[in-house]
């Protein structure tokens, strides 16, 4: 009886041992991420970090806030092509720096031209205006 509390007890410590452990490293991988969800910085190793990703499921993130002056990076990971494009939509009036991102085949990327005045720019795909997971806004501040 004696031996079979004492398993008992060994196994109630392994166990804390281990909870313990897991939750350490959960911390340790959280405060490795950071955390901070505010808008994305400009990359240093070249291109402007501000990037939007057209996927089969859409554009992502739908919304961005940059600085003036800066460019955004259009990349498209779909398997089809995609006409990026300033709204409103057929005239692409509204921020025309959008529309030199233009037709993008898959894999294909390309920058904006200078985002330099404040305001927010909609962009849609010329080719499926209408739609919504293919629209998205970028703020100009």
């Amino acid at each position: 009886m004696v031996r079979t509390q004492a398993a008992e007890i060994v196994g109630a410590l392994e166990s804390r041992v281990v909870r313990t452990a897991l939750v350490a490293a959960c911390l340790a991988a959280l405060v490795s991420c950071g955390g901070n969800n505010t808008a994305p910085s400009p990359n240093p190793g070249g291109g402007s970090g501000f990037t939007f990703t057209i996927t089969a499921g859409g554009v992502s993130p739908k919304t961005m806030t940059v600085p003036r002056g800066t460019q955004v990076t259009f990349v498209n990971n779909s398997s089809r092509a995609h006409d990026m494009s300033s709204d409103p939509h057929p005239d692409h009036t509204d921020c025309p720096e959008i529309n030199q991102v233009g037709r993008l085949n898959a894999n294909q990327s390309r920058q904006t031209g200078n985002l330099n005045t404040a305001r927010t720019c909609g962009f849609h795909d010329h080719e499926d205006p209408f739609n919504t997971t293919l629209t998205g806004t970028i703020t100009v501040q």
